[in-house]
């Protein structure tokens, strides 16, 4: 599991004062890139050789509000990977006030040129890390 801070923004509450509920999938992805980058794997490095990650699904469970100021702490775990999809599962804890704020999965794929790829084949040690870090679910 790896973890990524930040602190809520201003410019990202509603005129409720709370957290805009767009910013949390802005949020998932930070903590994704923040994650790709721990694993000496960044997105720069992977798009360098010639391989993209779109979403192929999104889903947020709103639980708690984030205000301004407040310091979000979000849990990644990829609780599926084959080598062509990749699921992401994201916990979200207003770490200010101790609460549950959201849970989220995405969804992804990798492509090259257009084309859906295997990452086995294109980038094996990418691949090894991604095998290592999935969650063991039981049946």
């Amino acid at each position: 599991m790896f973890t990524y801070k930040r602190k809520a923004q201003y410019h990202e509450t509603d005129q409720m004062g709370i957290i805009h509920h767009s910013n949390y999938v802005k949020w998932m992805e930070e903590a994704r890139i923040a994650y790709m980058d721990s694993l000496g794997y960044g997105f720069d490095k992977v798009e360098s050789l010639g391989v993209l990650s779109p979403v192929a699904g999104i889903s947020v469970s709103y639980k708690n509000p984030v205000r301004f100021n407040d310091t979000v702490q979000i849990s990644i775990s990829l609780t599926r990977y084959s080598g062509v999809i990749q699921e992401v599962a994201y916990t979200f804890t207003n770490a200010t006030t101790g609460e549950l704020s959201a849970t989220a999965t995405s969804k992804h794929c990798y492509i090259k040129d257009g084309k859906i790829i295997n990452l086995k084949h294109v980038i094996p040690e990418l691949d090894a890390l991604f095998a290592a870090q999935l969650v063991k679910t039981e049946s």
